[in-house]
């Protein structure tokens, strides 16, 4: 299955993120209203900040609404700046943290070039790799036992032959953050071999877009490490995804480097005023933060009663082992059926046997819950345990 039942990618275009099915779609397919299709693939929060009509109403914005935003955007800026406590020519916008992603794509891998990815991870990253004509080093990433975690030593040696590495931080879809240290230990490695070698740095561009759900941040290594890049967005603690706002962070030098591709004017007037304000005034950001935190374990526990099998998550999301690839795409066309939209992963996938779930409010979670146990007796049966030789 792709990313959503319903999602075509083309084998002769180039590489391309498979669009998730619309609501209307959804509805369609099934025959049921759109009115029923509530979405728990795209890890987005289920209601906007309170603070949102009070600002549409004021209509004062930076520029009127006829006009091009600032090209600076300086207020914006600043209120980042502030937020992440770095000066104001160490973050570069973006039109979402994906734009910011391609932006970083674009000043630091040159076509022939080769970018690290550790794997199960965002999809775009190699996306946006094989755009540019880069070669993707795809590195496992080490066993469920281990939390998914990022094998250090293997994307160090990775590294030495590549311009660019990406990480994630918390690693989307799995949703746990690296070990402690894990991303410092990294840079030093990989600034040590890049010296022996004579030869630069790559990049290693960390996309901390649930940063806010653990409170911690690489951005404070940018002074020991100028080769790295925060990528963060408003899209996901902050609750403004239709927005679309994100940020680069990093030293200057290299964000002077993302600058040079940052588009005109591809962040709205309206999301740039509004974004600001939030990032000024932080309490409803982590008033979600909270609620996400109070919700997640519930949910959580529900489904493991379910035997659908929640991991640890430190983010707005789950991924659910359901054992094997069939049984989750059984679950996943019959969650569908009522409404419920997962985000799934194809055959051949690592995480083909899994589905990922939004963190909404109780109520929405309990339509889940309830679906999920009047699903679970109609899924194949999971495979037997493996048993030693």
């Amino acid at each position: 299955m792709s990313p959503s039942p319903f999602a075509v990618t083309s084998p002769t275009n180039p590489a391309s993120y498979s669009w998730e099915a619309t609501d209307e779609g959804v509805a369609a397919r099934f025959g049921i209203p759109v009115s029923q299709v509530l979405r728990f693939d795209l890890n987005t929060s289920p209601a906007p900040p309170e603070m949102l009509p009070g600002l549409l109403a004021a209509n004062r914005f930076e520029t009127t609404l006829s006009e091009y935003p600032p090209g600076d955007y300086r207020r914006l800026v600043e209120a980042a700046a502030a937020r992440y406590g770095v000066a104001f020519d160490e973050v570069v916008p973006g039109a979402g943290a994906d734009e910011i992603l391609d932006m970083c794509t674009k000043a630091f891998l040159p076509a022939g070039e080769a970018a690290v990815i550790s794997i199960p991870t965002y999809a775009m990253y190699r996306v946006h790799a094989e755009q540019r004509g880069a070669t993707v080093i795809a590195v496992p990433r080490r066993s469920k036992a281990d939390g998914w975690a990022m094998d250090v030593p293997a994307v160090r040696a990775a590294a030495r032959e590549a311009t660019l590495v990406w990480v994630c931080n918390p690693n989307n879809p799995t949703g746990r953050p690296e070990p402690e240290g894990a991303i410092e230990s990294l840079l030093e490695h990989i600034a040590a071999d890049a010296a022996a070698d004579g030869r630069p740095a790559p990049a290693v561009v960390v996309d901390e877009a649930y940063s806010e759900f653990v409170r911690a941040s690489v951005i404070p290594l940018r002074t020991r490490f100028p080769n790295v890049v925060s990528v963060r967005t408003a899209s996901k603690a902050y609750a403004m995804a239709g927005l679309r706002v994100g940020f680069a962070v990093g030293a200057r030098e290299t964000i002077a480097r993302l600058a040079i591709y940052r588009p005109p004017g591809s962040i709205g007037t309206i999301s740039a005023t509004v974004v600001a304000a939030a990032l000024e005034d932080t309490r409803e950001m982590e008033a979600n933060v909270a609620r996400v935190e109070a919700e997640r374990p519930r949910l959580a526990a529900a489904l493991a009663r379910v035997g659908w099998d929640p991991q640890p998550s430190v983010t707005n999301f789950l991924l659910l082992d359901l054992a094997s690839a069939d049984r989750s795409e059984a679950a996943a066309l019959a969650l569908m059926s009522r409404g419920l939209v997962p985000r799934t992963f194809g055959h051949g996938h690592p995480l083909a046997h899994c589905l990922r779930v939004t963190v909404r409010n109780p109520d929405e979670d309990e339509r889940l819950i309830e679906a999920a146990w009047e699903i679970a007796p109609t899924l194949p049966p999971p495979p037997a345990p493996e048993t030693a030789a």
